[in-house]
């Protein structure tokens, strides 16, 4: 058995050798082969269906969310009328301009207009959860009819104050006509801003009627 080992030739031994090599490739491939088969299927985007979990749900919008902060408007408007107020008094000494002082006035203005509209939008929310319960039978009518006379004031209030807006608009815009038309005079100012001042006064008065 030893002559014959000694015999083998060296062509021999490196065909074995190949052959073994060969083989261990294969059987590797083959395990890598399976073991990526199911790596693919589970990175298949469209294969597989996301689970539910409560972030990939929509909450619905409560009644308190959708309500517009009425205390964030108030706030804002107390600062308007702060504002508005020391301009007046800088106006007066000479330190601010005439202009600013109306800008800050007419803030004030419109915020307050917005403050009564976000007031009604917020009663008529209390309104319908009261007419919810009345009809579930939780409430009483009385109950119900002071969250109506609520509602009505409210809208009382903002025409009031939408009134006001339009009004401090059209005496803004006919002091800025004034304003442009003396600055024309003195050749300070130019027929484009005259013009342009004469037609904002024009749709307000048009959007007013």
């Amino acid at each position: 058995m030893s002559d014959l080992g000694e015999t083998r030739s060296p062509d021999y031994i490196l065909i074995v050798k190949n052959a073994a090599v060969l083989a261990l490739t294969m059987i590797a491939l083959t395990a890598l082969g399976g073991e990526d088969l199911p790596r693919n299927a589970e990175q298949n985007p469209s294969e597989v269906e996301p689970p539910i979990l409560p972030g990939n749900l929509v909450p619905e919008e409560s009644a308190s969310e959708a309500a517009i902060d009425v205390g964030q408007l108030e706030r804002k408007l107390v600062r308007a009328k702060e504002s508005a107020a020391a301009a007046e008094r800088l106006f007066k000494i000479g330190v601010l301009a005439k202009l600013e002082a109306e800008n800050r006035a007419m803030r004030a203005v419109k915020l307050e207009a917005e403050l009564a509209q976000a007031r009604v939008a917020t009663t008529q929310l209390e309104l319908d959860q009261k007419q919810q319960q009345f009809s579930a039978g939780e409430i009483a009518r009385t109950e119900l009819s002071v969250a109506e006379t609520q509602l009505a004031q409210a809208q009382q209030v903002a025409e009031m104050a939408l009134a006001n807006q339009k009004k401090a608009e059209l005496d803004a815009a006919a002091i800025n006509l004034a304003r442009q038309q003396k600055l024309l005079a003195l050749g300070s100012g130019g027929k484009s801003a005259v013009r342009r001042a004469e037609e904002k006064l024009a749709a307000l008065k048009r959007a007013s009627q």
